[in-house]
């Protein structure tokens, strides 16, 4: 028996210019021309797709910037390991951030580049014979600060920034985004996992202290939230869990507090591959029915110096 076909010469057709297109000339790149400046540069991109997504974070935080609207960064590790925080600290010098929240393999990245000018350990040839993540000045140096912190009533963040411009000598000092965020009085909050980071390996850990502090940059994350009002910028860079979990439920403090406040602002989510919590967290629940969500796939350090070269302009 034989199969049926379809007769293609009886398929109806339709003019094309009846039909809606995704793509006309206008949205295609362009190549270099006489002006060579980054503005130029970004111009030129195809408007498509995450060109268009990466203009619309840049000119989203540009206006928020200009209108005292939150920007606010949630950080993981990986963006510090591979050298962006000269690139966070710009953003701070600029006043373009309004609040910085990190997880613990973040700030202890930060805190190592800053006082020992080095971080990131091998961590399997550590783990064969039981030494990986014991150095003894890190551990000795962040759980002071962190036992500081709470006998004083402050939070991590602000505890490790005011640690660190404490130190007579800081061979990464410039790079540091809780030193900066701190000089400048940025707050930098950060958000800890009792037993996922190394500092807690150490004998002088404090569950108390951390506990305590790291509620408390919980509670000032959600203060900072209602400035994401009708404009803000919030953007996750590279943390799958702990950051998208944390800011949903800062979110969720902030509207109990504010009448369903914040709404109305921009949420990006930029990683080498897409997440789940990411995306639901930061990116399509926060702002179903009142905001906009993108997420860019890519290498922080490629992506992050587009950002922020696109933020502080070229002219």
């Amino acid at each position: 028996m034989s199969s049926p076909e379809a007769d293609r010469q009886r398929v109806r057709t339709v003019p094309i210019g009846l039909r809606t297109n995704k793509v006309n000339p206008a949205l295609l790149a362009t190549p270099p021309g006489t002006d060579r400046d980054f503005d130029s540069f970004l111009a030129s991109l195809p408007g498509v797709l995450a060109a268009r997504d990466l203009r619309l974070v840049i000119d989203r935080t540009r206006t928020a910037h200009a209108k005292g609207a939150g920007v606010v960064l949630l950080l993981g590790g990986h963006v510090i390991k591979v050298g962006l925080g000269l690139l966070i600290g710009r953003l701070i010098d600029l006043g373009a951030v309004t609040h910085i929240a990190m997880n613990g393999a973040a700030a202890i990245h930060d805190f190592e580049l800053a006082a020992y000018g080095g971080t990131s350990e091998d961590v399997e040839s550590g783990l064969a014979d039981g030494t990986f993540g014991m150095a003894e000045e890190t551990g000795r140096d962040m759980n002071a600060a962190i036992n500081s912190a709470h006998a004083r009533q402050i939070g991590l963040g602000q505890g490790l920034g005011e640690a660190l411009l404490a130190m007579t000598t800081l061979p990464g000092g410039d790079v540091s985004i809780l030193a900066r965020a701190t000089r400048h009085g940025v707050p930098v909050t950060v958000h800890t996992a009792i037993g996922a980071e190394i500092i807690h390996q150490h004998p002088s850990a404090d569950g108390a202290a951390i506990g305590a502090t790291s509620l408390r940059d919980f509670d000032r994350l959600a203060g900072s939230l209602p400035r994401l009002d009708q404009g803000g910028v919030v953007m996750n860079w590279g943390s799958a869990v702990i950051m998208p979990e944390v800011f949903l439920k800062a979110l969720t403090v902030a509207r109990n507090l504010h009448n369903g406040k914040p709404t109305g602002f921009l949420a990006a989510d930029f990683d080498m591959i897409k997440h789940y919590r990411p995306a639901m967290n930061v990116v399509r629940r926060p702002t179903r029915g009142h905001g906009e969500g993108v997420q860019i796939t890519g290498h922080h350090e490629i992506l992050m110096p587009l950002v922020v070269w696109g933020v502080a302009g070229s002219k």
